[in-house]
């Protein structure tokens, strides 16, 4: 298993003594003895998209503060700080396979901000990152599979909600399912959606559990836990 912790990159920039923009940026460093070349490998990786998203907050989002604050005499009324946070959690860990997924949200003024959600699996002994086909390797219509069970989970929730998602979601699933959007957990595989894919906004990212295929079976990378059902 890894050890992770957490670094941060976090500053407030102004204009006119204004705190126009505060960034945290939080990313993983690993330490691990299951391949040292690929731990330092997917180090770079997330020093490299930190350092890029600082970047971005420099560049891109600082501009566009300052451009909103510009007219704003002594900060009267108060001046509402641009936000950009980037944090991470660990969602499996075991022996040599690590899921993580990275949520970032943008506050530009308005009613609320934005977030969007990748995610990586890795295999910290090849240094490579799990598709959803690797969990799924015996399974070539997984991606339809997976469609319907998370339809029959949505008619579900609607019973109890009808208004947590949007009505046409059959069609926005089929248009919007991404297979790099899910992560691992210990009970199974967690298909997540961006805001605004299949559900109004007060519905956050609607998650999707579903079961991992026996670890013991050939061709299968997870061979860290047994889990019961099949897709």
């Amino acid at each position: 298993m890894q050890i992770i912790t957490p670094a941060v990159l976090h500053n407030t920039l102004y204009f006119n003594d204004i705190p126009v923009l505060v960034y945290n940026i939080k990313y993983p460093v690993f330490t691990s003895t299951c391949n040292q070349d690929a731990v330092r490998s997917i180090n770079q990786f997330y020093s490299s998209l930190a350092k890029e998203k600082e970047n971005h907050c420099k560049t891109v989002l600082y501009p566009q503060a300052v451009e909103s604050a510009r007219y704003i005499q002594k900060n009267v009324p108060p001046f509402h700080s641009y936000e950009y946070d980037m944090v991470y959690k660990v969602t499996f860990n075991s022996r040599c396979i690590t899921s993580l997924y990275v949520d970032q949200y943008t506050f530009m003024g308005g009613a609320h901000g934005s977030t969007v959600r990748t995610s990586d699996t890795w295999n910290l002994s090849t240094g490579k990152r799990i598709s959803l086909q690797d969990i799924y390797p015996h399974e070539p219509l997984y991606r339809q599979k997976i469609r319907l069970r998370i339809q029959y989970q949505i008619a579900g929730l609607l019973k109890d909600n009808p208004a947590s998602f949007f009505d046409d979601y059959p069609k926005l699933l089929l248009n919007t399912f991404n297979p790099d959007s899910f992560y691992l957990s210990p009970d199974g595989v967690m298909i997540y959606f961006q805001q605004y894919d299949i559900a109004p906004y007060a519905s956050g990212l609607p998650e999707f559990l579903l079961p991992c295929p026996a670890a013991g079976r050939a061709g299968n990378p997870l061979a860290v836990k047994q889990f019961s059902n099949t897709l």
